[in-house]
């Protein structure tokens, strides 16, 4: 699966994408646990509460089903005005 990191998520990971190729991994919460367990910066950027996930470009939870054939993005809120 393509993994995608946007805005200061991907400043602070200093990655912008990889490839995760997991057929363990069947969640974006499970996903999240794995990225996290590289230790840092990796644990504290994707244990924020603040967070948001799209599964396919669609905004979804963190218990959505993912396969080896999707695209996941993490990103931080989006403010605007």
């Amino acid at each position: 699966m393509k993994v995608l990191f946007f805005a200061s998520l991907k400043e602070q990971l200093n990655c912008g994408e990889l490839e995760v190729n997991d057929p363990t991994i069947s969640t974006v919460q499970e996903l999240k646990e794995q990225l996290a367990n590289r230790g840092e910066p990796w644990a504290s950027a994707l244990n924020s509460t603040k967070l948001l996930v799209a599964v396919n470009q669609e905004v979804t939870d963190f218990s959505a089903p993912i396969s080896n054939d999707d695209d996941i993005a993490f990103f931080p809120p989006v403010t605007g005005g």
